[in-house]
C-alpha cells in the first residue's frame, strides 16, 4: 500500500495523454500477485499450523472466504470509498478527509485506458493495476483478524464481523492515511492523517494496528476457548507454520516494495530494509526467548520474523538499512515480551497473537518511523512536493504526528470493532456450542477432516 496513492491526479500534466511506464506497471502487478500469495496460501498456512489439528480446515476456510468476500466488496465500493476524494473533479459522495465518495463504485469510469500517477510527477501506471494492488491489501487486512478468534467463533459471525469492520474501519483509515491528489496536485485536499504528515509507507496503521485492535476486541468479547489456560493448546504442525511464514516473508516484498508504485532505487531500498529488519526481529525474538525460557524455539523464530515484517512496514521506504535493523530488533523484542509475558496477565485469549504481533509490532514500527526517517540517521526524510526537494526534518514533530496516527487508529478501530462484535453477537451469536468446539470446527462446521 503506498504511502498515499496518486489516483485521479489533477490534469496539469505535460503530456495530453499520459503513457504508463511498462516497467513500473509490471512491478506493481507482480507485487499485487505477491501480496495475494501472502494471504492465500501464506497467512492461511501460517495460521493453519498454529491451531489444533481438529480446527485447521476451519482456519483455512475462514481466510479463503474472507479474501474472496473482500475482493468482491473492493471492486464494488471499497476502491471508490478509499481512493476518491475532494480533489477529484468527478467525485460524488461525502468527500471528507475521513472517507471518499461513490463516483467509482463498481469501478465506474475505470477502464484499460485510465491511469494513476505514482509518487513521481508525470509518471503513470494503469489505474487497474493500482486497483488490483490495493485490492490485495484490502483482502489481507481483515483476514488477519480471524487468527484472534480461531477455534471458537461461528463461521457466519466471523464473516459478518469483518464485513462491518471493513466498511467502518479499514476504508476510513485507508482514506485518511493514503488519499492525496498526487504529485501533480499535492496541494489538493487529502486524507486527514496524510494532510497532517503521517508516514505509513505500506500499512503499519491502516492494516496491522487496525486489524490487531479489531482482533483484540473480538477475542475479548467472544471470550476464551474452552479449556484455555487449563488444557494444552499447542500448535499441531509447526512445519506448516514455517512454510506459511516463509511465504509471508517472500510476499512481503510485494507488500512493502510494491508500495513505491515504481521500480527504482527506493524500491530496492524497501526490499533491503524488509530483509534486514525481518532477520533482526527473528534473531531478537529467538535470543530473547532463549534468555527468558532457556531455549530458542522455531515458533519464536518465525513469530519474530513476522513481527519484524510488521514493524518495518510503515518505515520501509523512509529509513536506511541500519534504521531498519534497529526497528526490526525493537519489534522482535517488544512483541516477544508482550506475547510471552504480558498476554497471560491481560487474560484475553487472542488465539494466534494477532494483537501481540500485528498490533504491537505495528505500533512500534509506526512510532520508530518518526525517528529513523531522519536523514541524520540514514533515513530519506520527507519529500516536499512544493519545493521539489527533501524538506527539513523535525524528529519531535514527526514522532508526534506518528503518535497521532497510532492513537486515532487504536481509538477508531477499537470503537468500530466493539460495536460490530456486539451487533453480530445480538443478531447471529458468536460462539459455536461447547460440544462442537470440543469436537472441532473442521467436522462440525465444515463437515470434513484435515487428516485421516
Amino acid at each position: 500500500m503506498g504511502l498515499a496513492q496518486a489516483v485521479d491526479a489533477a490534469p496539469a500534466v505535460a503530456a495530453a495523454v499520459p503513457v504508463p511506464d511498462k516497467g513500473d506497471t509490471t512491478w506493481v502487478m507482480v507485487s499485487a500477485i505477491l501480496v495475494t500469495m501472502m494471504t492465500i496460501p501464506g497467512l492461511a498456512l501460517f495460521y493453519g499450523g498454529l491451531v489444533r489439528s481438529r480446527n485447521v480446515l476451519s482456519v483455512l476456510m475462514q481466510v479463503l472466504a474472507v479474501f474472496s468476500v473482500m475482493a468482491i466488496l473492493w471492486v464494488c465500493v471499497g476502491y471508490s470509498l478509499a481512493f476518491t476524494g475532494a480533489g477529484d473533479a468527478e467525485a460524488a459522495g461525502p468527500l471528507t478527509p475521513f472517507i471518499g465518495g461513490l463516483s467509482k463504485a463498481f469501478l465506474s469510469g475505470v477502464t484499460t485506458a485510465s491511469v494513476a500517477e505514482t509518487f513521481s510527477t508525470g509518471v503513470f501506471i494503469p489505474e487497474l493495476s493500482f486497483v488490483i494492488f490495493q485490492m490485495a491489501f484490502a483482502c489481507i487486512a481483515p483476514a488477519l483478524i480471524v487468527g484472534a478468534t480461531a477455534e471458537r467463533m461461528k463461521f457466519a459471525a466471523i464473516l459478518a464481523f469483518v464485513v462491518i469492520w471493513f466498511f467502518l474501519s479499514y476504508l476510513p483509515m485507508a482514506h485518511m492515511v493514503w488519499w492525496w491528489g498526487g504529485p501533480s496536485a499535492y496541494a489538493a485536499p487529502s486524507g486527514y492523517l496524510f494532510g497532517h504528515g503521517a508516514l505509513d509507507f505500506a500499512g503499519g496503521t491502516v492494516i496491522h494496528i487496525n486489524a490487531g485492535i479489531a482482533g483484540l476486541v473480538a477475542a475479548y468479547v467472544a471470550g476464551p476457548r474452552v479449556g484455555y489456560g487449563k488444557e494444552p493448546m499447542a500448535p499441531h504442525n509447526l512445519t506448516v507454520t514455517l512454510l506459511g511464514g516463509c511465504l509471508l516473508w517472500i510476499g512481503w516484498y510485494g507488500f512493502n516494495a510494491g508500495s513505491n508504485l515504481e521500480a527504482n532505487g527506493l524500491t530496492a531500498l524497501a526490499i533491503l530494509n524488509t530483509t534486514v529488519a525481518t532477520a533482526a526481529a527473528a534473531l531478537a525474538w529467538s535470543f530473547g526467548e532463549w534468555a527468558l525460557r532457556g531455549h530458542p524455539s522455531l515458533l519464536g523464530g518465525v513469530s519474530g520474523a513476522v513481527s519484524g515484517l510488521v514493524g518495518i512496514t510503515p518505515a520501509a521506504g523512509f529509513v536506511g538499512p541500519m534504521g531498519a535493523i534497529a526497528i526490526g530488533f525493537a519489534a522482535g523484542l517488544i512483541c516477544m515480551w508482550f506475547v510471552v509475558t504480558m498476554k497471560s496477565r491481560v487474560g484475553i485469549d487472542d488465539s494466534l497473537d494477532v494483537f501481540g504481533i500485528h498490533g504491537v509490532g505495528g505500533i512500534v514500527g509506526a512510532i520508530l518511523t518518526g525517528v529513523f526517517a531522519a536523514p541524520s540517521l540514514g533515513g530519506t526524510g520527507v519529500f516536499d512536493y512544493a519545493t521539489g526537494a527533501t524538506g527539513a526534518f523535525d524528529m519531535t514533530r514527526q514522532i508526534g504526528v506518528q503518535a497521532l496516527g497510532v492513537g486515532i487508529c487504536i481509538l477508531w478501530s477499537g470503537l468500530v470493532s466493539f460495536i460490530a462484535i456486539h451487533l453480530v453477537r445480538a443478531v447471529i451469536g458468536l460462539r459455536v456450542t461447547i460440544t462442537d468446539e470440543r469436537q472441532g470446527l473442521d467436522l462440525t462446521t465444515h463437515g470434513e477432516n484435515a487428516y485421516n
